[in-house]
C-alpha cells in the first residue's frame, strides 16, 4: 500500500501479489472496498510502481488506457460491470443503460449503478465516465466535483471543448 499525490487529491494505492486491488479516495467511505489480508506493505511493489507511473502519465494527458494486472474481488456481475468500464473511451461518457447493454444485461441498470459504486479501482476502470440517461452526473466515490474535473480534464486532453461537461451539473 502506498499513497499517490494527484491532481484530484491523495489517492491510496493498494496491491496484492496478484495485482492492483484498490485506488482509494481521500474521502473514502469505510467498507466501500473490502480489503484483504494479503495486501502488500512493500512501498515499491512492482504493481504499485506501475500504477503510480501510469497514473502520472494519465494526469499528464499522455495515457488514455491503463495496462495493469488487477485483483478484482466481487461477484461475477460486479466484475463484468467493472471490466465493461474499460471499454468507455477516454474523454467520452456512457450511460448506465449502455453499460448494462455492454454486459448483456439491459434490464440491470440499477445493479450497474450499485456495482459502479463499489468499483475498487476508480480511474483505472473509469466509472467517472458513466452518467445518467439524461446526461446528469450521479454518485462517485471521489465526489461529484472530482467526477466533473476528471471528465473535463479528459476532454481537454482530447482537445475538445469542456463547456458541455461543465453545464451538466
Amino acid at each position: 500500500m502506498t499513497t499517490f499525490d494527484s491532481r484530484v487529491g491523495e489517492l491510496t494505492l493498494v496491491a496484492t501479489d496478484t495485482g492492483l486491488r484498490a485506488v482509494l479516495w481521500p474521502t473514502e467511505k469505510e467498507g466501500r472496498v473490502p480489503l484483504v489480508e494479503e495486501i502488500t506493505s512493500m512501498l515499491e511493489h512492482p504493481v504499485l510502481s506501475a500504477t503510480r507511473s501510469q497514473l502520472e502519465e494519465y494526469f499528464r494527458g499522455e495515457r488514455k488506457e491503463f495496462d495493469l494486472p488487477l485483483d478484482l474481488r466481487g461477484t461475477d456481475f460486479q466484475k463484468s460491470a467493472w471490466l465493461a468500464l474499460a471499454t468507455i473511451p477516454f474523454g467520452e461518457t456512457a450511460t448506465y443503460g449502455e453499460q448494462a447493454e455492454r454486459i448483456g444485461r439491459p434490464n440491470a441498470v440499477r445493479a450497474i449503478g450499485a456495482a459502479n459504486g463499489r468499483n475498487p479501482v476508480s480511474i483505472i476502470l473509469p466509472c467517472h465516465r458513466v452518467v445518467r440517461a439524461n446526461g446528469d452526473f450521479t454518485g462517485f466515490a471521489g465526489g461529484i466535483e472530482t467526477k466533473r474535473d476528471l471528465l473535463a480534464f479528459e476532454k481537454r486532453a482530447n482537445g475538445a471543448s469542456v463547456q458541455g461537461v461543465l453545464e451538466l451539473v
